[in-house]
């Protein structure tokens, strides 16, 4: 049975442009018979062979590095050493910037998904409102709706079964994927959305009554700005008396909750199975781990760090690490951690110790 490549490289690339390309400098191989320094793909140390280029980055992978036979490497001046003489050292000072930097140049369709039946146009079967306007370059694929009064930006691919709501803007070169729904929300440019994503639903908003809950309406929106990836399966509700809204360049991972009228700052990165609760305000430049709880109405300041796992319930300052939960000054809680691992060592009773 043949392996299916799903990416192919754009062209062969020589080692020398893709020095240029991400400021590398050039250790030439030095044993005899060495490969011609030509580019037609990436790999992982353990599996590089002729044509490939990997990236070294830990000792840890020395063993992987010694039996590697790709043809270039991105590694720091300071592992220089450790390079068999075979393969061409590409040195730079953070070799996995730079690999995502050659990858990018190899396999630029990679970078944004593209429609699944890699077609234009609009597909047949898909229904679009005669009010909905569609700029040149638009591609619609099967079974996708787009509602009245929808705007969509020239180059944006919008794909099978996605659900695009009346009155919706979304921008150029975006990317919604199969079976998104957007509704009530505002898309700037160069946006993806993976599949299944679900943007500008009702938020969590309720008040108790004489007799059960009384529903809150959500007259907010959802606003992403440009260069947003948000991934698959992640829920953001619109906001209640204001927006919701996800800054330029934030980066979501997949199954992630954000609550209605939280504001996501620029350049932040959200890892999976995150929740937000409403309200919160999250700073600029700031990284959530995976499976964190953020409560409602709280401020991450700009450029925290919040460990996977932790269970925020208090206001985060600027800059701070903050882990556990109830989430706290990283290097306490896990200081508090090896204390009591250390009085459970102790415990002459438990004999699983």
């Amino acid at each position: 049975m043949s392996v299916a490549a799903f990416f192919h490289v754009s062209r062969p690339f020589s080692v020398a442009e893709i020095a240029e390309a991400t400021g590398a400098a050039i250790r030439e191989a030095r044993a005899a018979g060495a490969p011609p320094p030509v580019i037609t793909g990436v790999a992982p140390l353990a599996a590089g062979h002729h044509g490939d280029l990997c990236f070294f980055f830990s000792p840890r992978y020395l063993e992987a590095l010694a039996s590697c036979r790709a043809t270039a490497c991105f590694l720091n001046p300071r592992h220089a050493h450790l390079l068999p003489d075979r393969i061409i050292g590409l040195l730079v000072d953070d070799p996995q910037r730079a690999m995502t930097l050659a990858a990018s140049r190899l396999f630029p369709e990679a970078l944004r998904p593209g429609s699944l039946f890699r077609g234009g146009g609009v597909s047949p079967s898909a229904i679009v409102h005669p009010e909905a306007r569609l700029e040149p370059g638009v591609t619609v694929d099967p079974c996708a709706v787009i509602g009245p009064g929808a705007e969509i930006g020239a180059g944006t691919i919008i794909g099978p079964q996605a659900v695009i709501g009346p009155d919706v803007r979304i921008g150029r070169d975006c990317s919604i994927g199969a079976q998104a729904s957007v509704i009530c929300s505002l898309i700037g440019d160069r946006v993806i959305i993976h599949p299944g994503a679900r943007l500008g639903q009702d938020g969590f908003g309720f008040a108790r009554g004489e007799n059960g809950w009384l529903k809150t309406p959500q007259l907010g929106r959802v606003i992403v700005q440009d260069d947003v990836e948000i991934g698959a399966n992640t829920t953001i509700d619109r906001g209640a008396t204001r927006d919701t809204i996800i800054g330029e360049g934030a980066k979501i991972d997949n199954l992630v909750q954000i609550g209605h009228n939280v504001v996501i700052g620029r350049f932040c990165a959200i890892v999976a199975q995150t929740g937000i609760a409403g309200s919160c305000e999250i700073g600029d430049h700031v990284a959530i781990g995976g499976q964190a709880a953020i409560g409602g109405h709280l401020k991450i300041g700009e450029g925290a760090s919040i460990a996977a796992k932790s269970g925020v319930m208090r206001n985060v300052p600027a800059g701070a690490r903050h882990g556990g939960s109830p989430a706290r000054p990283l290097r306490r809680y896990l200081r508090g951690e090896a204390l009591l691992d250390r009085m459970a060592r102790r415990d002459k009773g438990d004999e699983a110790i």
